[in-house]
């Protein structure tokens, strides 16, 4: 991966000392089981990100001035298990540096060490997830960091909440709670759900947002694209509104899996990952210092045990 400054921004807006904005690339496709391509999504984001106007109509902000800074993309890709736990130390410590984190995948099981930093981190923390597939395998082709795992922990550990769920395998109703998840054939006839998802929501959240949650027919360049999904405003309003309403302690976007014939897809998932930070910081003035409102005395607590995971 070529790393230089998220979309381009001048380096006064880069730099980690001063940005209170984390972005961490993992470009990792090491478990996905169909569509190979996950990798590449971290760049073919950033490549996106330099052709976009940086100032926000919506909101009427330029949030880049808020300071991003683009981390190192994190390449640890030996296992599935030694992956999450590079990307659960690399997010924690930055959580204690006072940063907004955000991370870019790659594929879903990224979002398992970057879920156990963050519940590390803040109490009572809700996970949003938002996503075509239920992901809540125990475990999947001898890993339990397998995409097919991104949430089970999470669910296990965490408030999840899960939206625009339309693909399962039926060894994952047992472990769904069906009271916290709006299924996509639901969600198309019901004008209530977001108020409905919010209300289920802590103070405290964490989005994981898988790009497939989004319908194929907007972005195709995912590895397991399912028709039916989300579409682009619905999808903002439902953003503002989880931002508006409740403290998002940080997100991670999965997934994209692009295709060097289509760009659309790669563009999308740029201008959502600006528009979601756009919806965060509206309201904060360019020299407004940030405040995360981690737990100081969970700095060395883990609320995992070591026989729940391979490492």
């Amino acid at each position: 991966m070529t790393t230089k400054t998220y979309a381009g921004i001048p380096q006064k807006y880069a730099a980690l000392e001063t940005s209170n904005i984390v972005l961490i690339p993992v470009p990792y496709d090491g478990t996905s089981t169909w569509q190979k391509g996950a990798d590449k999504g971290p760049q073919a984001f950033l490549e996106a990100s330099e052709n976009m106007e940086l100032y926000d109509i919506e909101t009427q902000t330029e949030v880049y001035k808020q300071g991003i800074h683009l981390t190192e993309p994190i390449t640890e890709n030996s296992s599935p298990e030694a992956m999450v736990k590079a990307v659960h130390k690399r997010v924690k410590e930055l959580i204690l540096r006072n940063k907004f984190v955000t991370v870019f995948g790659g594929e879903h099981s990224i979002s398992i060490g970057t879920i156990r930093a963050f519940n590390e981190c803040f109490e009572d923390l809700t996970v949003l997830h938002i996503d075509a597939h239920a992901d809540l395998r125990k475990e999947y082709e001898g890993s339990k960091c397998n995409h097919a795992c991104a949430v089970y922990e999470a669910s296990q550990q965490t408030n999840l909440v899960q939206v625009g769920i339309r693909s399962m395998d039926v060894s994952e109703t047992t472990v769904m709670d069906e009271e916290k998840t709006w299924f996509a054939h639901d969600m198309a006839n019901d004008e209530y759900w977001m108020d409905n998802v919010i209300e289920a929501l802590g103070q405290k959240v964490f989005v994981t947002f898988d790009l497939d949650a989004f319908d194929s027919s907007i972005m195709p360049s995912t590895g397991t694209p399912e028709p039916g999904g989300l579409l682009w405003y619905e999808t903002l309003e439902f953003l503002r509104r989880v931002f508006e309403e409740r403290d998002v302690v940080g997100f991670d976007i999965v997934e994209l899996c692009p295709n060097s014939k289509e760009k659309s897809s790669d563009f999308l998932a740029a201008k959502l990952y600006y528009k979601m930070l756009s919806y965060k910081f509206e309201g904060y003035d360019e020299e407004d210092a940030f405040e995360s409102d981690f737990q100081e005395d969970k700095k060395g607590v883990s609320k995992f045990n070591d026989s729940d995971h391979d490492y």
